[in-house]
C-alpha cells in the first residue's frame, strides 16, 4: 500500500483488524489479525508503477519447483523465490494472460488462520479473458481440477470452481467489462450493505453495487488507493 498507516486505519475500521509486524528487515510486512489470529497480510508499495492490489497466494511445497512449472506452462516469474527469514519463501508470478498471483512456501508463517467469518477471507476468484487457457495453465502448475457451473446456478455464463479434491478452493470466470480483471480476494462480512457504506464513507468506491446472489449478498469495492476486493454476506448467517 502507498500509505500503510492510513491503510491500517481503513481496514481496521472496515473489518476490525489489528496489525503486528512491520519490521524493516522483512520489508515492512504486516500481519492483519482478528482475535489474535492471522487473516491477511499487508506491505508497503514497492513499485510506484505497480498499482496496489490484494494478491492471491497459493501454497507451494517447493517454490522453486513451482516456478519451473509456471515457466513451462507459459507464465512469468517476476520475483524469484525469496526467503523471508524463518517465516517462509514467497514468489510473485504472472499467468500467460498477465494476471499476477503469488506462491508461499510456509516456514513459521502458514497463512490465514480464520476462514469465512466476518473480516476473514471467504473466496478467491480470477476474471480472465480466456477461461480454457487459464484452466490449462493452473492445472499444469497446481494440479487443479475444475467443475463448471451451470448458468442457472447463478454463477454467470462461464464460471467454474477449482480445487485439488474435496471442497472447492476458488473460482474462475470469463472477464466482464464491468469488473476488475485478474485475481480478486473476497472477504466475508456481517452486512454487505453496511460494509459498502463504510468503504464509501472512508474514501473508497463501489465497482459493482451490492446484489443478492444464490451464494450471498455480494459487492465489489475499491479501497482509497484503488485496490479492488469483494465482500460477501453469508445468507445463512
Amino acid at each position: 500500500m502507498p500509505d500503510t498507516e492510513a491503510a491500517k486505519r481503513f481496514y481496521s475500521a472496515l473489518f476490525g483488524w489489528e496489525f503486528s509486524g512491520g519490521d524493516p528487515a522483512f520489508g515492512g510486512y504486516l500481519n492483519a489479525t482478528l482475535r489474535g489470529r492471522t487473516v491477511a497480510g499487508m506491505g508497503p508499495q514497492q513499485d510506484p508503477d505497480d498499482p496496489p492490489r490484494w494478491t492471491t497466494y497459493f501454497a507451494a511445497a517447493d517454490a522453486a519447483a513451482a516456478c519451473d512449472r509456471i515457466r513451462a506452462a507459459g507464465g512469468t516469474v517476476l520475483v524469484e523465490p525469496m526467503e523471508v527469514g524463518p517465516m517462509g519463501t514467497f514468489v510473485v508470478a504472472l499467468d500467460p494472460q498477465g494476471n499476477p498471483f503469488g506462491l508461499w512456501q510456509a516456514g513459521e508463517h502458514t497463512g490465514y488462520q480464520i476462514h469465512n467469518e466476518p473480516g476473514a477471507l471467504a473466496w478467491n476468484e480470477a476474471m480472465v479473458d480466456d477461461t480454457a487457457a487459464a484452466k490449462e495453465f493452473y492445472t499444469a502448475v497446481f494440479g487443479f481440477t475444475f467443475d463448471q457451473m451451470a448458468p442457472e446456478d447463478g454463477a454467470g455464463d462461464d464460471y467454474a470452481t477449482f480445487g485439488t479434491g474435496g471442497n472447492p478452493l476458488g473460482g474462475l470466470a470469463a472477464s466482464d467489462p464491468s469488473m476488475p480483471k485478474g485475481w480478486l480476494t473476497c472477504f466475508a462480512v456481517a452486512s454487505t450493505d453496511d460494509t459498502v457504506a463504510a468503504v464509501e464513507a472512508r474514501g473508497g468506491k463501489v465497482v459493482t453495487p451490492a446484489e443478492d446472489t444464490p451464494f450471498g449478498r455480494f459487492a465489489i469495492v475499491e479501497d482509497p488507493w484503488g485496490a479492488p476486493f469483494e465482500v460477501m454476506e453469508d445468507p445463512a448467517a
